[in-house]
This record gives C-alpha cells, sequence and structure tokens, in this order.
C-alpha cells in the first residue's frame, strides 16, 4: 500500500453518473468516505444507493465521473479494487450445503490466502461461530448465515467492506446480532460504506450520514450536524415507555439495546 493510498480517503466519489435506458438514476454524485469510519448511504428504493454501489465494485461502468477505492481508480484498476473491496449483498450469499466452515475455506482457496484452514478458524472465533463451525449453512439462521457472510467478506483482510442493506429480511434479534458484528469491524478499523433505508440502522453505526436522493447527495456529515439543519426540539416532560423491541427481546430472551445474546439456545435451538 502507499503512502497515498494509506492517507487519502478509502473511498472518493466524484461527479458519478449513470443513466439506464436514457433514464438518469446517478445525476452527479460526490461522496468522500475516510479510512477507519462507518458511512451510512440513506436513500429511499429507487435512490441510486445500489447502482453507486455496484460502480464502486467494478460490476457497473459509470457514464461519467470518477470513483476511486483505497486510492484505485475503479475504471482503470478494477482488480486492485476488487482486491481492496468486499461486498456483501442484500441476501446471505452462503453455500447452503456446506457447513459455516466449509463455507470459509472456499472463500479462502479461491482468493489464494495462505493456510485457508487457518483463516477459517480464526474467523469462526472472532465471529462467534466456532459452535456451528461443521453445522450446514441452511440450518443456521438468518442472523447467523448473515454473520457468516460478512465473515466471509473478509477473508483475506479487505480494508474496505460494502455492506448493502445487510439487516434486509431479518428479525430484530439477528438485527442487533448483524449491528453488533458492525460495530466489532468499525473498533477494529475496517472502513464501512452502509447503504440502508433504516434510520435506527444509521443511527446507531455511522460515523457520517450521507443522504442520496433522485440520484445526488443532497447532505453530508454526523448525526449532529444533520440535526442542526431542523429548529431545536422542544423540551417536554414525558413518561419513557419500553419500546417494543425492548419488550420483544425481552420475551425471546435477547438484551435490548446492547446488542448482545444469551450464549446458549432454548432446547432444540442453535447457539447464539
Amino acid at each position: 500500500m502507499t503512502t497515498n493510498h494509506a492517507r487519502g480517503p478509502a473511498i472518493r466519489v466524484r461527479g458519478l453518473e449513470k443513466s439506464f435506458d436514457g433514464t438518469p438514476v446517478l445525476r452527479g454524485v460526490d461522496l468522500d468516505v475516510p479510512a477507519g469510519t462507518v458511512l451510512a448511504l440513506l436513500g429511499s428504493n429507487g435512490a441510486g444507493k445500489t447502482t453507486l454501489v455496484r460502480i464502486l465494485s467494478t460490476l457497473l461502468k459509470a457514464d461519467a465521473g470518477t470513483a476511486t477505492v483505497h486510492g484505485f481508480d475503479v475504471a482503470a484498476q478494477a482488480r486492485d479494487v476488487r482486491a481492496s473491496l468486499s461486498l456483501t449483498g442484500q441476501f446471505a450469499a452462503v453455500d447452503e450445503v456446506l457447513s459455516a466452515r466449509e463455507n470459509l475455506v472456499l472463500v479462502a482457496r479461491l482468493r489464494h490466502v495462505d493456510d485457508p484452514g487457518a483463516v477459517a478458524d480464526e474467523l469462526l472465533a472472532r465471529f462467534s461461530l466456532t459452535a456451528v463451525a461443521d453445522r450446514r449453512a441452511a440450518t443456521c439462521s438468518g442472523g447467523t448465515r448473515r454473520r457468516l457472510d460478512i465473515a466471509m467478506s473478509l477473508v483475506g483482510d479487505p480494508p474496505v467492506l460494502v455492506l448493502d442493506e445487510p439487516t434486509t429480511g431479518l428479525d430484530p434479534q439477528a438485527r442487533l446480532e448483524v449491528w453488533s458484528t458492525v460495530e466489532r469491524l468499525a473498533r477494529a478499523g475496517t472502513t464501512v460504506l452502509l447503504t440502508t433505508q433504516l434510520l435506527d440502522e444509521a443511527e446507531r453505526l455511522a460515523d457520517r450520514i450521507a443522504v442520496l436522493h433522485r440520484g445526488v447527495i443532497v447532505q453530508d456529515g454526523t448525526l449532529a450536524e444533520l440535526r442542526q439543519l431542523l429548529p431545536p426540539a422542544r423540551v417536554e416532560h414525558v413518561q419513557e415507555q419500553p419500546s417494543l423491541e425492548d419488550v420483544f427481546l425481552a420475551l425471546v430472551g435477547g438484551t435490548a439495546g446492547t446488542g448482545r445474546t444469551p450464549d446458549t439456545a432454548p432446547p432444540g435451538g442453535e447457539p447464539r
């Protein structure tokens, strides 16, 4: 990694444009994601989030503008970009016939890393998946499969991770498991670009938030900076009630607000 790669933004986008059949989807996107931070990209359906992610991942070519990942140009240095970035899509891309460990070993071999078995075991431990290492992925819960999917994305230690709506279709408890995983990655210094429609997800995980609307970034800043765009809040004294999430997690045995779940599951269930 060169000095420029280390010091510049992990992701830099300037004037990015993309149209499909004459319909503009991206209309000149400008965006920086500082290295070692989590940036949440908010936008409604059709805003252009997935199109931007596909361009950054070298799966799609832009019509105009530039983008770099880890200092590499996505158009001219696609191979270097793919070595620097890992993409986790909206649904867990695991082989359900294979066990959790076999999935990790397979990806490690495809990426030609040294000692695939040791890499798999390290990631199983890192993501609290050791207890399900030998279970077929098809028999694991949605939250466990999603954690396995993210673990597979980190084979080879890519410095940039893109999570495209990672909690789509997950129940509240599984969503908290994924949130805790992302928080651990952020503490370890991984740069994360998170696309989401869930405002509470962005509030909890992001260092910065960018709002993509009709193909352009209409605002970019910290949560505190974005809140300053609105009039000051009116102070009222109210009695705080438990949220539905608090009630749900209390009933099923989760720990509200922490993203942690018990170490053991009910009889017949899997450890989490």
